[in-house]
């Protein structure tokens, strides 16, 4: 049974994690960072510990008002995403000042689903735009971020990049419209470079039932938020005083997995 607009809406809203690095204790509006994506940086639940989205680690990372609602869902790509409503959603909750951080890709590749699918220099450049724009009309700030790898090594061991073209649609549409671009394909491929074939094993979800080698566990995610972290810097779209514990450990039990909403 497929849902209406209004109603992902309502059940959107109604399951939001909004989360804060600290207590916001002045007047002032903390900003927001609204996240839309995929399962890789979803909220998940105790039914699916120990995987985790990244989004549920970047809290940890943020400081002084900036808060963090993901609204990444599992499953979705560009068009999906906006086509069940879910931008919408977003986009009525968002106001001047927040962010929109934008990471899709891992289900815009999947050919035999139209429902998903789209084409890195058409339309899936087209679907970004609609993110984009629409965060630009409402005085927010749009910020396209390339998706997180794939553990894929080669015979030789060798990290392996697995999106195809889409990272690089997404960096020429980031310098065409002037949106700033957290590379975190090119720097989790490269994180998996260095920690090799065995070591990645303990950071993707891999467990006694399950090899995954697309969604990460605790340690996974706390490493690639670490990555989107710093991208947010480096690119100034957070200043200094917003981010903390960029080379500092964070403790892998600070992850929790709440029951899901009946």
């Amino acid at each position: 049974m497929s849902l209406s607009r209004r109603q992902v809406a309502g059940a959107a809203l109604a399951a939001l994690p909004l989360t804060a690095g600290t207590a916001y204790a002045s007047g002032k509006r903390p900003r927001t960072l609204f996240v839309a994506g995929d399962s890789t940086a979803a909220q998940k639940y105790a039914d699916a510990a120990p995987e985790t989205g990244w989004g549920m680690a970047l809290p940890f990372f943020l400081k002084h008002g900036v808060r963090v609602a993901n609204h990444a869902v599992n499953g979705r790509s560009s068009k999906s995403f906006f086509d069940e409503g879910r931008l919408d959603v977003v986009l009525g909750a968002i106001a001047p000042g927040d962010l929109l951080l934008v990471q899709f890709a891992h289900n815009d590749e999947k050919k035999a689903d139209p429902t998903r699918y789209t084409e890195p220099w058409t339309t899936y450049q087209e679907h970004l735009r609609l993110y984009v724009d629409g965060a630009r009309a409402r005085g927010a700030r749009p910020v396209l971020a390339t998706p997180v790898e794939r553990r894929r090594f080669d015979a030789a061991g060798n990290a392996v990049p697995s999106h195809g073209e889409y990272p690089a649609a997404m960096r020429a549409l980031a310098a065409a419209e002037g949106v700033a671009l957290l590379d975190v394909q090119a720097l989790s491929l490269a994180l998996w470079q260095e920690l090799g074939v065995e070591a990645t094993k303990t950071y993707f979800n891999w467990t006694a039932t399950e090899q995954d080698n697309t969604h990460v566990n605790p340690p996974g995610a706390i490493a690639v938020a670490r990555l989107v972290a710093r991208e947010l810097l480096r690119t100034r779209v957070l200043a200094p005083r917003d981010v903390r514990r960029l080379a500092e450990e964070v403790p892998e039990e600070w992850i929790t997995w709440p029951e899901a909403a009946a």
